[in-house]
């Protein structure tokens, strides 16, 4: 059931692609004559699935009204979706409980004790030690904690501090999204713990595979694909093995690589046969592993990995929980670099909940994309200082000022700009 209130000011366009359109945005303007189309009148609002779809279909690109925001209340209990598990069902309300700055120190503490843990966690399992439930759970717990507190402040901290290693990396990532994803979808902190765990522990079966398979970046041979492949019932083993019995990680070490239409593996499941933690996994994992350097490609950004998420709905991945992915992450997730309207270079640091295309953020660089001495925040939707356009004074007899917008999103190293590098020298 849905509850809608809508907020609405002076028009304020904004072009966008389809596929970055979400529930709550209203289209303004079409890439086509309104007549081309059968809306009876010029202006849609966003409120379901099926106004995504249909928008999508007809068009390549829109505008929309970006001061005019549909906010509304709904359900996460995805009921289209067969979900075989009453826990699944909870539609907590999650409210921060702390600003991104003030988060932070307590987000860095999490991170550093999550990638001492993991670090004891594979070193344990390389070297044919049992795998540490203990050391497993002293790492999902502080992190599940932050991130309920403040998703954006942990994303801030992993998104600026990294590990050599892409294992361990990956584990802390997959964990960290989960946990903002079983928050966003209202469920109970020990179902948010297990689904973190379970991000935590998916690939530790690649402990068990050769550095040379991992760091292969060649096309592989089948025989070394099956290899690769093996990586998920050598994971099951050495979980199960370990005394783990939550059936939630178990589940998710088994299915994360299965897919809606059955071209997963290992087991080729299909639809909802795979248990939505699997499903949810499955995204987590793809979108992870695309925004993080491999051996044999380089990274691509947050809103590239999300625009190629959502071109896997439907068959790669369940389409309502790709839409629900999406929403919990934003347009442009926090830790992405991006280009401003005024030249400047800046990294996500924070989601603003009510106009998701105006996040808060941090200025890298000035317009010519020479690095600052001084990093300031700029929020985006609340700007007290707005840039002087002298393109625009030349129109006018009096001042002109216009607002500053994210223009393109961009991949850490464009422009030779590594926000990582930047906070951390």
């Amino acid at each position: 059931m849905w509850m809608v209130q809508r907020v609405a000011s002076e028009l304020e366009e904004r072009r966008m692609d389809v596929a970055d359109l979400e529930i709550g945005m209203f289209v303004c303007r079409l890439d086509r004559s309104w007549e081309e189309t059968s809306y009876p009148l010029q202006g849609v609002e966003l409120l379901t699935e099926d106004d995504l779809t249909t928008i999508r279909d007809l068009c390549e690109y829109v505008y929309i009204d970006a001061r005019r925001q549909i906010t509304y209340q709904k359900s996460y209990a995805l009921a289209r979706t067969s979900l075989d598990d009453s826990r699944f069902n909870s539609t907590i309300k999650y409210e921060d409980k702390a600003v991104v700055e003030t988060e932070v120190p307590q987000a860095r503490e999490a991170f550093d004790n999550a990638t001492a843990m993991v670090d004891r966690i594979f070193d344990d399992v390389t070297s044919g030690r049992e795998l540490s439930v203990e050391h497993v759970e002293n790492a999902v717990r502080p992190l599940v904690a932050s991130v309920l507190r403040s998703a954006d402040a942990f994303f801030w901290i992993e998104g600026l501090k990294g590990h050599d290693s892409y294992s361990y990396s990956h584990a802390i990532g997959c964990s960290a999204l989960a946990a903002a994803f079983g928050r966003h979808m209202g469920f109970a902190e020990e179902t948010i713990i297990s689904l973190a765990a379970g991000g935590l522990l998916m690939d530790i079966g690649k402990t068990k595979l050769t550095q040379t398979l991992l760091r292969d970046t060649g096309k592989l041979t089948p025989a070394k694909w099956k290899k690769l492949k093996s990586h998920v019932e050598r994971g099951i083993k050495i979980v199960a093995e370990s005394g783990v019995t939550d059936q939630d990680v178990l589940d998710i070490v088994r299915t994360h690589h299965e897919r809606m239409d059955g071209s997963g593996y290992p087991d080729g499941l299909m639809g909802n046969v795979i248990p939505i933690t699997g499903r949810m996994l499955g995204i987590i994992d793809a979108y992870d592993a695309m925004i993080s350097p491999r051996p044999y490609r380089a990274a691509i950004s947050r809103h590239q990995a999300l625009r190629q998420i959502y071109a896997g709905r439907d068959t790669l991945f369940q389409s309502e929980l790709v839409e629900q992915f999406q929403v919990c992450l934003g347009v442009y997730p926090t830790g992405s670099l991006v280009e401003l309207s005024t030249g400047e270079v800046a990294v996500v640091m924070a989601q603003n909940q009510v106009r998701r295309l105006r996040p808060k953020v941090v200025i890298l660089t000035d317009s010519t994309k020479k690095p600052v001495d001084d990093f300031r925040q700029l929020d985006l939707m609340n700007q007290g200082d707005l840039v002087k356009s002298s393109k625009d004074k030349k129109k006018t007899s009096g001042p002109v000022t216009r607002v500053i917008d994210i223009v393109r999103s961009l991949t850490s190293g464009d422009y030779g700009i590594n926000a990582a590098e930047l906070f951390l020298t």
